[in-house]
């Protein structure tokens, strides 16, 4: 009967409709309720290795576990093999943070399956950089300087030691005015150059009282090296030291030549003070005035020089100083080197 009643009334059953990824529902929409629990996601583990750059493992080193949103998961230590573990990780994107003392961070990213048991490769990390900052003071720097214008030779033969060819080259102390100065008195060319200017002496018979033979050559060897090496250290570090004054001449290079030619002329008179400023060359001047009322003690009597005849001298000093400037200022530079890469000198 009621069989015939729902036919009467134009109705059948209706089953419940099955939505994808969804509860049932009636054809009206209304849900079904199940009692049935979802099944739990399964979890997994990662572990791996921490290496020093050689292969050593690093024990004591951090490992940081962090979900792909961020969060923090767990975190581990590495035991004395460097090995890490971790267990009950929810599957999905992680990212692995390596520190240690001593080692550059390190990250490593990727994905956890359900039920995986992932051995990340080794991880090596590298020796953390250590920046250091160096001071250099200007006695350091004139230090380098200074060696690299002791190997200045002309030809490879002929020291030029009193030439600097960086324009902004370090003052020198009164310890490496006076260390320059001894190695231009004791080259073995300014020996040579001194024993032939005895031997020119001897041959015109200048400083007349020192007579002929063995014996006059040697005085006249001695006094000419004494004029060298008082020169050198009187004009060059002495005085240098004291008033503070730089000995050597700063290569110019650049301009016209007219401006190059007025500048190596002006160089005999004036120099570099130790503060960088230019500055009359009371250093030279007198230094020449000096050594030449110093020659007066050890020459014989009748070759002695009066006053006029010393600041005589002097002037000559200057004059050849000058001309001097302007061969370093245009002919040295074109010359073969004996050089290395610190004291180039310019090519023209």
């Amino acid at each position: 009967m009621l069989l015939c009643a729902s036919a009467v009334l134009g109705q059948t059953p209706q089953a419940p409709a099955v939505r994808p990824n969804g509860p049932a529902t009636t054809s009206t929409g209304a849900a079904i309720s199940s009692s049935e629990p979802m099944a739990p996601q399964s979890t997994g583990s990662i572990s791996g290795t921490v290496v020093d750059p050689s292969g050593t493992a690093i024990s004591g080193a951090r490992i940081k576990l962090e979900r792909g949103n961020g969060s923090a998961v767990q975190e581990a230590v590495t035991d004395e093999g460097g090995q890490f573990f971790f267990v009950n990780v929810p599957p999905g994107q992680y990212r692995l943070t390596i520190t240690a003392e001593g080692f550059a961070p390190q990250t490593v990213s990727g994905t956890l399956h359900p039920d995986e048991a992932y051995a990340v490769p080794r991880i090596a990390l590298e020796v953390e950089g250590v920046m250091t900052q160096v001071r250099v003071t200007p006695a350091q720097a004139a230090e380098v300087q200074l060696k690299a214008e002791e190997k200045q030779r002309v030809l490879g033969v002929v020291p030029n030691f009193y030439v600097t060819y960086v324009p902004n080259a370090a003052p020198l102390n009164a310890k490496q005015k006076f260390q320059l100065a001894w190695k231009s008195v004791i080259d073995p060319v300014t020996v040579v150059s001194v024993a032939g200017t005895a031997g020119i002496q001897q041959a015109t018979n200048y400083l007349s009282g020192y007579g002929q033979g063995a014996q006059g050559y040697g005085e006249r060897f001695g006094a000419s090296y004494a004029d060298a090496a008082i020169g050198s250290f009187i004009g060059a570090a002495v005085l240098p030291s004291l008033l503070k004054q730089d000995p050597r001449y700063f290569y110019k290079g650049k301009g016209s030549r007219g401006s190059r030619f007025l500048y190596a002329i002006a160089n005999s008179v004036i120099c570099k003070g130790d503060n960088g400023r230019w500055q009359p060359n009371y250093s030279s001047i007198l230094g020449g005035l000096a050594a030449g009322g110093i020659a007066n003690l050890y020459y014989p009597p009748q070759n002695r020089d009066d006053a006029a005849v010393t600041f005589e001298g002097a002037a000559i000093g200057v004059g050849a100083t000058a001309g001097g400037n302007l061969l370093q200022e245009f002919l040295v530079p074109k010359l073969k080197w004996k050089r290395d890469s610190h004291s180039a000198a310019p090519r023209q």
